[in-house]
């Protein structure tokens, strides 16, 4: 990763968070519900998918401040997710992000609650934010519901759960990453096309890309779970073994999943090219970055 993505990524990891924790402080909720749901957001991580929206806001030259509600909106989606997954009745994981899980520091009703408070409140947070036009508003609220619900998110996690302890088909594992990690990643970037006014051809282009950057990301966190580091993960590295989740390694072998990886980013590469945004560095930028995070 160069220093400029570095430091690019670092900064605006800081201004999610700040505006994150500015939301949260405003709901109308007890304080030991937002308590909970501050913990989770404290604890970290990657914020790649508000980033990415508010890339491609400026990809297009735009005013990105008008993406913070959008992007908060979907980082709030995604750490109720979070939350949610490392339930007992789930993946029932301990550790996130190398701290106590949710659930392990506020207990297992709580940790519901603050999940479920987040999915809700993302979607006020959206609805009232009066910068953006009705009618956009209208399209972001049904396209995240579509991204993080039965038809995304919520229906791969169940077929990933429905899987554990068979092979899958290539096809099959693909299908269900698409749904459980890319439809989050691929709203980002539609949301961002949409607020900064983009072309269909573009918008389609762009969703291609967010397309083949949301396997990549799979990808890589797959090969992560068999090379990676704990330490630097801040997770128990081999969990998909231990689950017995089909993965791209298991299918396909660590080498040929390294091909693959490569395959796709420059196939978003690609996609990104066709899409003729003015400004695109930051998005090639992305790209690059998802094939050599290491965590």
């Amino acid at each position: 990763m160069t220093q400029s993505l570095s430091v690019f990524l670092r900064q605006e990891r800081d201004t999610v968070n700040t505006n994150l924790i500015a939301f949260v402080q405003s709901m109308n909720a007890p304080q030991f519900l937002k308590d909970a749901i501050i913990y989770s957001i404290k604890a970290g991580g990657k914020r790649l998918r508000p980033i990415l929206l508010l890339a491609v806001i400026e990809a297009f030259g735009k005013d990105r401040d008008l993406g913070f509600a959008p992007a908060c909106a979907l980082e709030m989606i995604h750490t109720y997710s979070l939350i949610h997954d490392d339930l007992p009745a789930m993946d029932d994981d301990d550790l996130r992000r190398g701290q106590p899980t949710n659930h392990k520091m506020f207990g297992e009703a709580t940790a519901t609650l603050a999940g479920d408070a987040l999915l809700t409140y993302s979607f006020e947070c959206l609805a009232n934010e009066d910068q953006l036009s009705p009618i956009l508003r209208t399209q972001l609220v049904s396209g995240l519901a579509h991204a993080a619900g039965p038809a995304g998110m919520v229906g791969g996690q169940s077929d990933d759960l429905s899987a554990e302890g068979r092979v899958l088909t290539l096809e099959e594992l693909e299908s269900i990453h698409q749904r459980k990690t890319g439809r989050l990643l691929a709203f980002a970037v539609e949301a961002g096309a949409k607020i900064a006014g983009a072309a269909y051809e573009q918008q389609k282009a762009l969703m291609s890309y967010a397309r083949y950057i949301g396997l990549a990301f799979q990808i890589r966190d797959d090969i992560l779970d068999v090379e990676g580091e704990e330490g630097t993960l801040g997770k128990s590295v081999g969990s998909d073994v231990t689950n017995e989740k089909s993965t791209y390694p298991k299918l396909l072998g660590l080498e040929e999943t390294k091909i693959k990886l490569d395959h796709y980013i420059e196939k978003a590469l690609h996609s990104l090219q066709e899409a003729n945004v003015p400004f695109p560095r930051r998005l090639q930028e992305l790209a690059y970055y998802i094939v050599e995070r290491d965590y």
